[in-house]
């Protein structure tokens, strides 16, 4: 069975520059079995119904601005994986409807780029459901748990603590709500607490500030519900950028 990912994909730069980040991506997917294909469901697409991408050629999508030239420029080629999602379309039967007017976002490129450079793995994006709540989306992810049977590694790209009016570039370790919002996410993972994952914003402040809006979030869902309970974990990229973004990534396999 094909391990499931939590990736805190952070700033779209960490797909040219060399850091800590991107050396545990590297890590990441040389330490896991090369799959057939890959499913990545990105704060970046969200809709107002679950949507599937079938493109067999999707296109790179630029969706920020402010950032180099180079960025850019940048293209990810690789095939789109359509035998997967029509799959995907199966598993999810009537809550879910074909769109095509998207292709791979930087929550998703961005990554790939670092971990499967050679990008030759088809790849597709789920949208995030809008409208849904964490609970819904968990059970989506349930249903996306028979892919990882048929060699298709899912990955969710996201962030857990996501609050950029409050980054501060002078705080080098995190804000203390980021740092207890996080360890609060870990801890229950570690324990399989998933319904107070579930249920965060019961963590009042902390849960408020460090997910100001739900989409950087809202994949993790979709990971949880993608586990086994036989599933061990994997850490990486414990850290934090600018105070308000935490780059924490979960393995399970």
């Amino acid at each position: 069975m094909m391990p499931v990912l939590f990736i805190g994909h952070g700033s779209p730069m960490n797909a040219i520059e060399d850091n800590e980040f991107t050396e545990n991506w590297k890590k990441i997917a040389s330490q896991i079995p090369k799959p057939k294909s890959i499913l990545v469901v990105s704060a970046h697409w969200v809709t107002g119904k679950t949507s599937v991408s079938t493109l067999e050629q999707p296109k790179t999508i630029h969706d920020f601005y402010g950032f180099p030239k180079e960025l850019f420029d940048m293209e990810y080629r690789a095939k789109g994986a359509k035998e997967t999602a029509v799959r995907t379309l199966e598993l999810l039967e009537a809550s879910a409807v074909e769109d095509n007017n998207w292709g791979l976002d930087h929550g998703a490129w961005s990554i790939l780029h670092v971990m499967y450079p050679n990008a030759d793995i088809p790849v597709f994006q789920v949208s995030i459901n809008g409208k849904a709540t964490p609970h819904e989306l968990f059970e989506t992810g349930k249903k996306l748990k028979e892919l990882r049977k048929e060699n298709v590694l899912i990955v969710g790209s996201g962030n857990v603590v996501h609050n950029l009016g409050m980054m501060d570039f002078s705080i080098i370790n995190g804000s203390k709500w980021a740092r207890d919002f996080d360890d609060f996410i870990q801890q229950n993972i570690e324990k399989r607490d998933f319904e107070s994952i579930l249920n965060y914003k019961n963590m009042g402040t902390m849960a408020a500030l460090s997910v100001p809006t739900t989409e950087h979030l809202n994949p993790l869902f979709y990971v949880l519900g993608a586990t086994e309970s036989t599933d061990e974990l994997q850490v990486y990229n414990k850290a934090y950028y600018a105070g308000g973004l935490s780059m924490t990534c979960y393995v399970f396999s």
